[in-house]
């Protein structure tokens, strides 16, 4: 073979393996975002970053002490990541880690916010309560299993049927995966954040729990005031009208569509309008 061919081989082969690397690098970042280990990953980059400036500045105490929390690092990694490993493990098995996510078009996404919304406004003016989280990219499946399978059609009159009081199903969360519901009385977990108001019961506890560790979208309705809430990266907007959680469900989920909003007002996340 020609030195040339075998020099241009040896370069493809670097190109490709650099590829593959990054492309794995990225379907790790798709699988942690929008959970606490991106919080976490930022921990290390500074740790790294002191690491660096200590060694620079000749500071061997504080250079020893995150040369040790560096050593150590990879054990902490495998335990902090626990469960973001284990849904990378699952995908790889599945054969989903590296196929492309499939996502709802503006359609079908367009449906599904009218019939969130149309629920969650009758719910909210009967004073009915409900929990309801929409998936996006970090898998909910676990969260799914705890409650009963569904895997319906979306519709206002199904989500207003399941929270109706003292029906089988009333109690727990909603959980929407792309325009279906996948599952209903499902568990989610409860924020253990101690800055959560005291007059905030369960429903927002479990909401701002499920958005700390995943980046879904939900919804809550209070069975006391009849207000209407929602919860994202570990943020609660409260009290919102209509059309203010209409226009903050549809950016948040990217709904290209058109969507009733007030013709003359602009609404802020909090539902109070700006002057």
């Amino acid at each position: 073979m020609p030195f040339a061919d075998v020099g241009f081989l040896k370069y493809l082969s670097s190109v490709v393996d650099i590829l593959l690397v990054w492309y794995v690098i990225y379907k790790l970042m798709m699988v942690i975002r929008g959970t606490k280990a991106v919080q976490l990953l930022k921990g290390i980059f500074v740790i790294l970053l002191v690491r660096v400036v200590s060694e620079y500045l000749g500071l061997r105490t504080l250079s020893w002490m995150m040369q040790q929390a560096i050593t150590w690092g990879f054990l902490a990694i495998i335990i902090i990541f626990q469960p973001e490993l284990r849904r990378a493990l699952e995908q790889l098995g599945r054969g989903r880690f590296f196929s492309r996510s499939s996502t709802p078009d503006d359609e079908d996404l367009e449906k599904a916010v009218n019939a969130i919304v149309k629920a969650t406004d009758y719910m909210a003016k009967r004073r009915i309560g409900a929990l309801m989280s929409i998936e996006r990219e970090t898998g909910m499946s676990d969260y799914i299993e705890t409650g009963i399978s569904l895997n319906s059609n979306i519709s206002s009159e199904l989500l207003i049927n399941i929270f109706i009081p003292n029906t089988p199903l009333h109690d727990g969360a909603v959980i929407i995966q792309k325009s279906n519901v996948a599952a209903a009385a499902c568990y989610l977990p409860l924020s253990e954040s101690p800055f959560i108001s005291k007059e905030l019961g369960t429903r927002h506890r479990a909401a701002l729990g499920i958005s700390e560790v995943t980046d879904s979208i939900t919804v809550v309705v209070s069975e006391e005031t009849g207000g209407i809430s929602l919860t994202r990266n570990g943020e609660l907007h409260r009290d919102l009208n209509v059309d203010a959680f209409r226009e903050l469900l549809s950016s948040e989920l990217s709904v290209k569509g058109k969507v009733k909003q007030a013709s003359s007002a602009r609404w802020n996340w909090r539902g109070k309008k700006n002057g």
